[in-house]
C-alpha cells in the first residue's frame, strides 16, 4: 500500500476521469488532455495501484473490483478535497463550479426557465448538473454527492432547509372523461377514478398519498410511473387521472386533449424546499447559489 507522500497527487483528477468514464479517449476529452497523456497517466496509476482498473472486455473497458471501490471512494472524498482548496472569494463571473442538484422532474421544470438562466447569465463558466431523485437521496446530500436537494416535504436532520414555494395540486384528465366538464372533483369521485401515480419513493407520491392515507382514504394506482410527464402522458385517450402540482398541469395540458380540474380540497398544498449539508453553509459559491435561486423565486 503506497503511502500518501510517495503518490503524485496529479493523478487524482486523472484516476477519478478514468473511473467515470470508463474509457481513455473520454476521460482525455473531459480534461481537456490528449490520449497518449491520459494513456502514460494510466499506465503510471497501475503502477502505483498495484492494479489493472480498467480490463477491455466486449463491451468496452471494465473497472476491476479493487477500481470500483476506489471509484466509491471518490465520490465522497472529492467534494471535500474540492472544499478545502477552495477559496472563501466566490467571483460568479469568473467561476468554472459545478453545481450539483437533485429533484424530480416536476422541480427540474420549476428551476428552468427564469432560475437557470439567470444562474448561467451571472455564471457563465459554472455548470448546473441535475441528478434523478431516489430513495436515498438524502443520504447522497450527507455524502457530499450533491450540493443542493429542491424538494417537497420534511427535511430529515442534519440537513438543512428553507422553503421556497407553496404549490397546490390539479388533476389532469382526458378532454373526453366523463368527469371532464365538472367544475371539481370530489373526494368520492376522485377516489372512484383510475390513477396513475408518479413514484417519488416507494411506489408513492409523496404528499398526495400521505394526505390520503391519513385521511383512511387511499387511493389504488391502476399505473405507476417514475416521472410527473410520464403520469401526463398516460392520461390522454384514458380514463386515466394524473395528479399533479398545479402549475405543471397546466404547462401539460393540451387544449381539447386534456383537461385540468382542482384537485378534492382534501389533498390540500404542499411547501417546496431546498435541502442542504451544514458543510455548506458558508461556502461562498453554494451560498451565492442559494441566494439567486431564493431572489429569482421570491421567497420570503
Amino acid at each position: 500500500m503506497p503511502r500518501i507522500e510517495s503518490v503524485d497527487l496529479n493523478l487524482l483528477a486523472p484516476l477519478h476521469a478514468l473511473l467515470e468514464e470508463r474509457h481513455v479517449s473520454r476521460a482525455a476529452e473531459r480534461l481537456h488532455t490528449s490520449q497518449p497523456s491520459m494513456s502514460r497517466a494510466l499506465q503510471r496509476l497501475r503502477a502505483t495501484l498495484g492494479d489493472e482498473l480498467l480490463v477491455r472486455g466486449p463491451g468496452g473497458y471494465r473497472l476491476t473490483p479493487r477500481a470500483e471501490r476506489i471509484r466509491s471512494e471518490l465520490q465522497q472524498a472529492l467534494p471535500r478535497l474540492e472544499h478545502v482548496f477552495s477559496g472563501e472569494a466566490f467571483d460568479p463571473a469568473t467561476a468554472a463550479r459545478a453545481f450539483r442538484l437533485a429533484g424530480t422532474d416536476y422541480t427540474v421544470a420549476v428551476l428552468s426557465g427564469a432560475l437557470l438562466g439567470r444562474l448561467l447569465e451571472q455564471s457563465p463558466g459554472s455548470t448546473v448538473l441535475f441528478s434523478r431523485w431516489h430513495h436515498a437521496v438524502f443520504a447522497d446530500a450527507e455524502h457530499g454527492l450533491v450540493d443542493l436537494l429542491i424538494h417537497g416535504g420534511t427535511t430529515p436532520p442534519p440537513l438543512r432547509s428553507r422553503v421556497l414555494f407553496e404549490e397546490g395540486y390539479s388533476c389532469l384528465i382526458s378532454s373526453h372523461h366523463p368527469l371532464a366538464q365538472r367544475p371539481a372533483l370530489s373526494l368520492a369521485d376522485y377516489l372512484d377514478c383510475l390513477h396513475t401515480v408518479v413514484d417519488v419513493t416507494d411506489g408513492r407520491q409523496g404528499h398526495v398519498d400521505r394526505r390520503l392515507e391519513a385521511l383512511g382514504r387511499p387511493r389504488r394506482a391502476s399505473v405507476t410511473v417514475p416521472y410527473h410527464a410520464a403520469a401526463a402522458a398516460a392520461v390522454p385517450g384514458t380514463s386515466l387521472v394524473a395528479t399533479l402540482p398545479t402549475e405543471f398541469a397546466v404547462r401539460q395540458a393540451v387544449p381539447g386533449v386534456t383537461t385540468v380540474l382542482p384537485a378534492p380540497e382534501e389533498i390540500g398544498s404542499m411547501s417546496y424546499a431546498m435541502s442542504w449539508h451544514p458543510r455548506l453553509d458558508d461556502d461562498a459559491a453554494h451560498r451565492w447559489l442559494r441566494d439567486t435561486i431564493v431572489s429569482t423565486l421570491g421567497a420570503g
